[in-house]
């Protein structure tokens, strides 16, 4: 069998017409989320949908909505490429590739100067997006409100609420019937399927579990930006978090020392530490000792890259 090219739609409207003559042909659409520069975690993920739907859809997508004025927006790494040539080596490949130049042009003439997102394939940095303009730009969010306020939510305060609209977004253009999603980024999964409840979207959300390299670190497209020695002290975040669970697993239910623990470790290899929490699997709240499912969640930096990591402990 050869390989499987991928048909690359670039406009919302010829994809929604796209999934909308698969469901016809009695087809199940699985989708795949990313903002590519796509890794072995990403291509694990793709693996997870074809267990439960006939056809894969997979879009391309930097979101400029979740990114503030300081975030890394411009230096976010992209090979759109090298991306198509690894989703055509997965087994079973993927259908469809979704990836539009600007998800917030709604092709009116919006003031075009001071927006968050910066159009990437303009060498001159011209701002297109009319998220955050007056006038005729973008202006409905989408909100969990709860879930979405401690951990990621405090240190990134727009994040969230760009990834909620621009899920939201993506669900109405794709309209699948299965979306799967990294537990990496444990406290996002957890709001999107909060919100998929809520909003009474007829989508089944899956969370796929975090892969990880040879020496533990969590596989994200922001390791490219790690030095060799920021690389070893990363490793500090996934050692800690293993001793943690393996401390709760022997009865240390205190989450203070658990994660002063944690914390320490960090510290000690040249990290700064974001946040640390133990939280309730599924309301994300904190808990001061474990008495039921949590998760412990870090993000920490090593040099100027921001990484994330959790383990589950259930106790």
């Amino acid at each position: 069998m050869g390989v499987k090219e991928p048909v690359i739609i670039t406009d919302k409207d010829q994809m929604r017409q796209w999934s909308r003559f698969m469901r016809t042909q009695g087809k199940t659409i699985g989708f795949v989320p990313t903002m590519g520069y796509l890794h072995e975690g990403h291509l694990s993920l793709i693996k997870e949908a074809h267990k439960h739907t006939h056809l894969i859809v997979v879009s391309i997508y930097v979101n400029p909505g979740q990114f503030s004025p300081s975030e890394d927006l411009s230096t976010y790494p992209s090979d759109f490429h090298a991306d198509i040539n690894k989703l055509k080596s997965i087994p079973g490949g993927v259908d469809a590739v979704f990836h539009p130049h600007n998800l917030y042009d709604y092709g009116n003439s919006c003031n075009r100067n001071g927006g968050i997102g910066v159009d990437r394939e303009e060498k001159q940095g011209v701002v297109v997006s009319c998220v955050e303009e007056k006038g005729l730009g973008h202006e409905t969010w989408v909100r969990v409100e709860r879930l979405g306020k401690g951990m990621c939510g405090e240190s990134r305060p727009v994040f969230f609420r760009g990834v909620a609209t621009v899920v939201t977004k993506l669900f109405n253009i794709v309209e699948p019937d299965v979306a799967v999603f990294g537990k990496k980024d444990y406290q996002q999964w957890r709001i999107i399927r909060r919100m998929v409840r809520d909003l009474d979207f007829a989508i089944e959300v899956i969370g796929s579990e975090i892969v990880r390299d040879d020496d533990g670190l969590a596989m994200s497209s922001r390791n490219v930006h790690l030095s060799p020695e920021e690389r070893e002290k990363a490793l500090s975040i996934n050692r800690s978090l293993s001793k943690a669970k393996f401390a709760a697993e022997k009865g240390q239910f205190n989450c203070g020392e658990l994660r002063n623990s944690v914390i320490q470790a960090i510290n000690e290899a040249g990290g700064r530490v974001d946040y640390a929490e133990i939280v309730d699997q599924e309301s994300l709240e904190a808990v001061e000792e474990i008495k039921s499912p949590v998760v412990f969640c870090v993000a920490g930096w090593f040099g100027k890259v921001r990484l994330i990591d959790n383990m589950e402990i259930n106790v």
